[in-house]
């Protein structure tokens, strides 16, 4: 599975993983599954800030849950060394959208990332998923989403 690959075929390049914020760590291996702390959409180094419903569109909405999966990307191949043939399966995904109170298209904002995970990995990319309306965001961004990707043992 060469995932680097297939984000050049679609015109992606996969962004060096952020570092954390706070105190927590970017992704944590346990059980067969790495749990991957809520992640942000970047461009160009700088956060996608935004509210749906306000001053962001679906469209706009979509390409910054797109740039959050490419985010999630690089912390799972960071936290494999690369070795992209351990995934097995993204197991869920949680994805926060920053709302205005009557927007509710949080679901189709959500599939900028569910997308772009079933393009690189195929049927083991298809996954459950929450779609969430929230207030805020850390640092205003205009989504942000965790995910738990099954793995096989290194």
């Amino acid at each position: 599975m060469d995932i680097i690959a297939k984000l050049a075929e679609l015109g992606h390049e996969l962004p060096k993983p952020a570092a954390p914020v706070a105190s927590y760590v970017p992704v944590v291996e346990q059980g067969g599954l790495l749990y991957v702390s809520g992640q942000l959409p970047f461009r160009d180094g700088q956060v996608v800030t935004g509210r749906l419903g306000d001053d962001t569109d679906i469209a706009g909405g979509q390409d910054a849950a797109q740039r959050v999966a490419l985010m999630l990307v690089a912390q799972i191949g960071q936290a494999l060394n690369g070795d992209w043939s351990r995934v097995e399966r993204i197991v869920k995904l949680g994805v926060f959208v920053n709302s205005s109170p009557d927007f509710t298209d949080q679901a189709k904002v959500a599939n900028g990332a569910s997308d772009l995970f079933e393009t690189l990995f195929g049927e083991a990319g298809r996954h459950a998923r929450a779609a969430v309306g929230v207030a805020v965001l850390p640092l205003g961004a205009a989504v942000e989403a965790d995910a738990i990707v099954a793995v096989r043992p290194a």
